[in-house]
């Protein structure tokens, strides 16, 4: 069996890429906008055609560069007159960026769903080319099938296709790690001056795609020290002088790399925003570390970035560290979201049990047995009687504690932090999972020299297939994807909401939903239509209840449901009374967030919704009711 995928295992990977491309492509064009991408993709628009970073400094330029290149092409209207801009909106350097969205997707004359579906196209293809990078860097691992097997780990997971096709930072950020770690790993294990300039760059790629990354600075010294004081000189010289005198020529070349990433940060910066006037900057510094700041690092953080931009020549520095310095403010901050029963921040649990719903039984079963057999391989070296077995490990397996190391900080942090923002913040250590799982599945494997006919193997082979088919009758429904352990994905929203279920993506689905209703006969063989199974469902369902002239919406996103849902669309909220007869569709992150806010006042948020059982779910993020008669409240 080895033989063979050792034979033809090009043709796996592109069936495996096939569908993987496939359904990303449909799901860039079916999915509405998400709540950030009003942010991002004007921003990314701006930086690319105005080289001025004031819209979402937030976030760091390079992916959304990424994400506004094909948009050059276009000949799209951006208003730089207006408030969003020139800085006479209330908030602007706050608000700015959505009001910014809001102009150039439905305001500007310009064609929304054109502009959404070609700024996602590159976030599509860096997916991809993660996905092969992770089959390389397997099959360096473990061989040909290990990396086959971080390759279908990666592809058929649900959540990587609910996110792999919108213009945010997350799936870009694990893209560059991905590919950071590897070439500074391989300046570690080879410290040539290539490799030097490589790790450097990537690194530096790799800051300026998100400032969360920064949790791998420590990951690299740790490593980089570690390795240097183990490795053996090729004279056979191993005493402690000259294991740090390795270290020092480490840390030289290590400085180097860095200097590098600093440069790489300087012009990604510059490119970005040398047509910013020094002012601008100074407002957005005032703005969101205000000098009479009762936080003194606040003052201390006001300061460090009026002095850095103060020259053209620090001011890409002062642009880039003003990032760091907010995700800390707003990590520490918090994000309010629901989460089991309640609205808050900062769930220590959060992240450990989103993270087990929503990822695939097969990837959490394969987890498990993966760090058991290490642990299993740790307690038999500690208890070996050969020598300097601990330096050993230390030499040869560089890639697996760094890439665990990093997994361990980072969720650390995540679980510690404030900021539940969903399970694609989890998304930076996924690739490393992928990796880590393969190697020591298939270390498991020939170390045991288990055959394609054990059972171990038809049990591998069971879970494979149970991956592969999470992801084909997930579809198209990847973002609101939750396992098997609370009922599938249509529960998901009782337990958590945010980007983990509902992002706004099924705006488009709904008008489809609609329409299906509409088409319906009223009276007549429905099962005799032509219509396809769901819409037949549908009418079986509803049929009843009439034609939808009206439908009363509110709706969590980046869509605009007036202009989905034509004359049928009826604003409403939480809070609106009275509550009239006829047709909900309410975004579960709205729903939820509503009835279980405790500071709120029951007759003003959706607590009466605790009475009726919704009609039908839109894409499992959008909940369907049919009222027949008013509510007394």
């Amino acid at each position: 069996m080895e033989k063979f995928i050792n034979k033809n295992y090009e043709f796996v990977i592109m069936g495996i890429m096939a569908f993987f491309i496939i359904v990303s492509m449909l799901n860039a064009k079916n999915d509405s906008a998400i709540f950030d991408e009003v942010a991002h993709i004007p921003a990314g628009y701006s930086y690319l055609s105005q080289h001025d970073t004031r819209l979402n400094p937030e976030h760091p330029p390079l992916i959304k560069d990424l994400a506004a290149f094909p948009l050059l092409f276009l000949h799209l209207n951006f208003d730089t007159t207006q408030p969003f801009w020139t800085g006479d909106l209330p908030g602007v350097w706050d608000e700015g960026q959505w009001a910014a969205g809001k102009h150039l997707l439905y305001e500007a004359g310009n064609n929304a769903d054109q502009i959404i579906f070609w700024s996602r196209l590159p976030i599509i293809l860096l997916s991809v080319l993660l996905g092969l990078f992770l089959f390389k860097w397997g099959k360096e691992l473990a061989g040909t099938s290990a990396g086959l097997f971080a390759l279908i780990l990666y592809a058929f997971d649900p959540n990587i296709l609910g996110h792999n096709h919108f213009v945010t930072t997350d799936l870009g950020v694990a893209a560059f790690l991905t590919f950071s770690f590897y070439y500074f790993l391989k300046f570690i294990k080879t410290p040539s001056w290539k490799n030097v300039g490589l790790g450097g760059f990537f690194l530096g790629l790799l800051l300026v795609s998100k400032f969360s990354s920064i949790l791998a600075l420590p990951i690299f010294g740790l490593s980089l020290i570690i390795y240097s004081l183990a490795k053996n000189n090729r004279d056979g010289k191993n005493d402690w002088k000259s294991r740090f005198k390795n270290l020092g020529q480490y840390l030289l070349k290590g400085v180097a790399a860095f200097l590098v990433a600093a440069v790489v940060i300087w012009i990604v910066y510059k490119v970005n925003n040398y047509a910013m006037p020094k002012e601008t900057f100074d407002k957005t510094i005032d703005f969101f570390f205000a000098v009479d700041d009762s936080n003194a690092k606040a003052t201390v953080t006001n300061h460090l970035l009026h002095s850095l931009n103060q020259s053209a020549l620090t001011r890409p520095w002062a642009t880039y560290a003003f990032g760091p310095a907010w995700t800390v403010k707003r990590v520490v901050g918090g994000n309010g979201a629901y989460f089991m029963g309640k609205v808050g921040n900062g769930f220590l649990n959060y992240f450990p049990i989103v993270f087990l719903i929503k990822e695939t039984i097969p990837f959490l079963f394969l987890a498990v047995f993966a760090l058991g057999y290490t642990f299993k391989q740790i307690i038999a070296s500690a208890f070996s009687a050969k020598k300097k077995k601990i330096t050993n490990f230390l030499r040869s397996s560089v890639v697996e504690y760094s890439l665990f190391g990093f997994i361990f900080l980072y969720a650390y942090i995540s679980i510690q932090g404030g900021l539940n923002i969903g399970f694609r913040h989890l998304f930076p250590i996924l690739p490393f999972a992928y990796l880590l799982i393969s190697k020591k599945v298939f270390e498991f494997i020939h170390d045991k020299k288990i055959k394609s006919g054990h059972s171990l193997a038809i049990i591998v082979a069971i879970l494979i297939f149970w991956q592969i088919s999470a992801a084909v009758f997930a579809y198209p429904s990847y973002t609101s994807y939750f396992n098997e352990s609370i009922g599938g994905s249509k529960n998901g929203y009782q337990y958590v909401t945010d980007s983990n279920t509902d992002w706004g993506q099924d705006l488009n689905r709904l008008k489809i939903w609609i329409d299906d209703v509409n088409n319906c006969p009223q009276f007549g063989d429905i099962p005799t239509l032509t219509s396809s199974k769901s819409a037949i469902k549908k009418c079986i369902l509803h049929r009843d209840f009439g034609v939808i002239e009206k439908i009363h919406v509110d709706y969590f996103g980046g869509g605009v449901p007036q202009l989905v849902l034509g004359n049928k669309y009826v604003a409403w909220s939480d809070s609106k009374r009275p509550i009239e007869t006829g047709w909900y569709a309410i975004s579960e992150n709205y729903l939820m967030g509503s009835i279980y806010d405790t500071k709120r006042d029951s007759s003003e948020t959706y607590s009466w919704t605790r009475n009726y059982k919704p009609v039908d779910q839109i894409g499992k993020s959008i909940l369907i009711y049919h009222i027949t008669s008013p509510i007394a409240q």
